[in-house]
């Protein structure tokens, strides 16, 4: 793990490692990719066998072996256990409620003179989602990103979501049968972003695709952007905890290690202007660390991918960190709703000692598919607004037309387009 102090002298050197901390080797794969994505397109059900008995080791013998039945969904919920089942119920109801907070509404503005205009809102036709399986699988993430499109009102939802030896995992399709899904298939993947974007025999072309993934799954959407839109290009997990002496190290320590068990490619970054406290949590993390059944995932990303930043006061942890723009930003200070004014880049803020990142990636209801790798300067969370469009409304009178029309009409002669001139003036009197 990093323990620097901000006055070292080598402290700029290893903070610029810090902000690297996202960047993928996309080059590297882009090649592999860009060639299943060819199979897809020409092969289609055929190239997604072949990938699938590749990189799952299971061979469809059939295109209806592609799809999980909903029977089979409907039979997981009903075996899992009764506190569980309440648990999904009450996040599913929580993220339900926040995103429908979000959902944008159309508008219409009358001027006197007759003119309207306005902004139609309406949701894309179609969702893929893609949800991770393999090493572990997700059902929450599957909430997060099937809520918001059933929010916004899209009518087809497509699912796919890997299934190693063809077992899925019974957790995933219990919330699948929660959410009320009917289209699930057994791909993973860049063969699934592909199959996604541009359709095969089985697996319908959609509108958009969201929900996180590999390098391949990242580099996959990054190339099918433009023929289909997506949420974000996500890299792997991270946290950035700015603290005080207030804080318990040892809960600072969990709540670090929460994300280094997901991934070794996962960061874990503390900025505290306390060295006292910083000194408790590296103890701490030693204290965790032992304990953690995923104990060789989380030590190799907090050794390689770990940080202690020991600052001179507040003010300059704040600026480092909205350097960092964390995926995750906890807040662990005796008055952090003080600091939030300051905090300009993070994909979800976490305020306050009994607040850890971990009830936001459940129950808390916003969304926990955010941006990664600094790229909370420009991303937004995933919502609602991933899942529509805007069409803009625009209608004249003939008083209104006549009002600004030579206006409109100067400008296009201006410009050398005639036909835009004269398409205006003949509706002048």
């Amino acid at each position: 793990m990093m323990f620097i102090n901000a006055k070292d002298i080598k402290f700029n050197e290893n903070f610029e490692e810090l902000l690297g901390r996202g960047t993928m080797d996309i080059a590297n794969v882009s090649a592999i990719v860009g060639g299943m994505i060819n199979e897809i397109r020409i092969d289609k059900n055929s190239a997604l066998k072949s990938h699938i008995a590749k990189f799952d080791n299971w061979t469809p013998t059939s295109d209806e072996d592609l799809k999980i039945s909903t029977e089979s969904m409907e039979h997981a919920y009903n075996n899992i256990d009764d506190k569980l089942k309440s648990a999904l119920h009450l996040a599913y109801d929580r993220i339900k409620k926040y995103h429908e907070k979000q959902k944008p509404k159309s508008w219409f503005d009358t001027e006197d003179n007759g003119t309207i205009l306005g902004q139609k809102v309406t949701a894309v036709d179609s969702a893929g989602l893609y949800i991770p399986g393999g090493k572990a699988a997700y059902p929450s993430s599957l909430l997060m990103n099937v809520i918001p499109a059933q929010v916004a009102g899209v009518q087809e939802i497509v699912i796919c979501t890997p299934t190693p030896d063809n077992e899925p995992n019974e957790l995933l399709l219990a919330a699948c049968h929660l959410c009320g899904v009917d289209q699930v298939y057994k791909v993973g993947g860049a063969s699934a972003i592909a199959a996604m974007a541009y359709g095969t025999e089985t697996i319908p072309k959609v509108d958009v695709i969201t929900g996180p993934g590999n390098i391949f799954v990242a580099t996959a959407k990054k190339m099918v952007f433009g023929d289909v839109n997506i949420d974000m290009i996500a890299g792997p997990s991270e946290i950035g905890i700015l603290a005080d002496d207030s804080a318990n190290a040892n809960h600072l320590a969990i709540d670090l290690l929460s994300q280094a068990e997901h991934d070794e490619m996962a960061s874990s970054i503390l900025i505290t202007p306390s060295q006292k406290l910083a000194d408790a949590v590296k103890i701490e993390l030693e204290n965790w660390l032992v304990k953690l059944p995923r104990q060789e995932i989380a030590r190799k990303s907090i050794e390689e991918r770990g940080a202690i930043i020991v600052t001179q006061d507040m003010e300059e942890a704040i600026k480092l960190m909205n350097d960092i723009a964390p995926e995750h930003l906890e807040v662990a200070t005796l008055s952090p709703f003080e600091l939030l004014p300051f905090i300009k880049h993070a994909g979800a803020i976490f305020l306050g000692h009994n607040t850890p990142e971990a009830i936001g990636d459940y129950v808390a209801g916003p969304n926990h598919t955010l941006p990664t790798g600094g790229t909370a300067k420009f991303y937004s969370p995933l919502g609602v607004e991933n899942f529509m469009k805007k069409t803009s409304i625009i209608s004249f009178s003939s008083q209104a037309i006549n009002e600004i029309g030579e206006e409109c009409a100067l400008i296009a002669n201006s410009e050398g387009l005639t036909a835009h001139e004269q398409s205006v003036r003949v509706r002048l009197k």
